[in-house]
């Protein structure tokens, strides 16, 4: 496949995961779905792009004493490389272990995840748990909106319960939703709004991941 096919395939999916969240994952909160649909792992949150930055600023952090999670756009790297739970995928920075983030996103009854995980459903935005105390309002996740190109990745935005994403959404209004022993995640079960695309849908947006080329 040409460079200019694989972008052009990557464009048509972005466009079409926009088009399902603005109907999916809403304020709105209503949405007509089929089971198949419901299939997609995380929920991918929805908003209108703020201006790019290189690598834009952390939020300040809360001064819990623990050890700072630092993030950066070079942590963002293919998503096909990561470890593949269900629909999403799973990747540890900051030196602690992958199992354990994985024990947590394959129990059956929920769980806290260890500070270092980052989740990624889409290659262009990812939640990643900071430090203790980083932010109570949500359980220490920080959202990023990303910019994805074959040459790496830009953060466009980053921060708590502010972050609006490249589909038109408030990534932390959408995540809260989720029943509290699931950690803000939303998958079909966990009471988030459900995602009007199939899961195979969401492998061939990671699939197109320019990062991957």
């Amino acid at each position: 496949m040409t460079s200019a096919l694989a972008s052009r395939r990557s464009a048509l999916l972005a466009l079409c995961l926009s088009a399902a969240y603005a109907l999916g994952c809403s304020d709105a909160g209503s949405s007509t779905t089929t089971a198949e649909d419901r299939d997609a792992g995380l929920s991918a949150d929805s908003a209108p792009p703020p201006s790019p930055t290189a690598d834009a600023a952390s939020p300040t952090d809360a001064g819990s004493g623990a050890a700072t999670i630092a993030v950066s756009a070079s942590d963002f790297d293919c998503i096909l490389d990561w470890q593949k739970v269900r629909g999403f995928r799973v990747k540890r920075i900051g030196g602690g272990a992958l199992a354990e983030s994985l024990a947590v996103a394959n129990s059956a009854s929920g769980g806290t995840y260890p500070p270092g995980t980052v989740l990624q459903l889409v290659p262009t935005e990812a939640m990643v748990k900071r430090e203790p105390g980083f932010s109570p309002a949500t359980k220490d996740w920080e959202f990023f909106s990303l910019s994805a190109q074959s040459s790496g990745t830009t953060i466009r935005a980053r921060g708590t319960t502010d972050v609006i994403n490249a589909f038109g959404g408030n990534c932390f209004n959408c995540h809260n939703q989720a029943q509290p022993q699931w950690d803000l995640i939303c998958e079909q079960t966990h009471g988030c709004d459900p995602l009007p695309i199939s899961s195979a849908t969401i492998q061939s947006i990671q699939n197109g991941d320019p990062r991957c080329n």
